[in-house]
């Protein structure tokens, strides 16, 4: 049997990039849609942030950042501290009365939601 040997440099991992330790349990909740006929940007954004102090009071969300393509396509990308809390958030999201005003003007039929392990961060700011 023939072996070879790479010419790449080995790779070494951080514990965050390996889903070991405390980073490594991080998860993000990734949610596109598109946003209701009619819907307003700016009271959808306002709406938006009027979600904050619900994701602050559950002390695991880390991160959110709310985008859109140029097709319209809203991309909420929110980073928490584990599976558990950003399912249970996500879960408990739709009992909060400061949850309807953003929920109204999002288009149901093209809510897309997944949660996917973070394997690696690099913060440039």
């Amino acid at each position: 049997m023939r072996t070879t040997k790479s010419l790449l440099p080995a790779i070494t991992r951080s514990p965050a990039d390996t889903g070991r330790g405390p980073a490594g349990d991080r998860v993000a909740e990734i949610v596109t849609f598109r946003l209701s006929a009619g819907a307003d940007v700016d009271a959808f954004l306002t709406a938006a942030d009027g979600m904050t102090p619900f994701l602050q009071s559950t002390g695991a969300a880390l991160s959110r950042t709310l985008s859109v393509d140029e097709t319209g396509l809203w991309t909420d990308h929110i980073t928490w501290t584990s599976m558990r809390a950003a399912k249970d958030a996500a879960a408990e999201m739709m009992q909060q009365p400061e949850a309807a005003p953003f929920m109204q003007q999002i288009d149901g039929d093209t809510v897309v939601m997944r949660h996917a392990p973070v394997r690696h961060t690099l913060t440039m700011e």
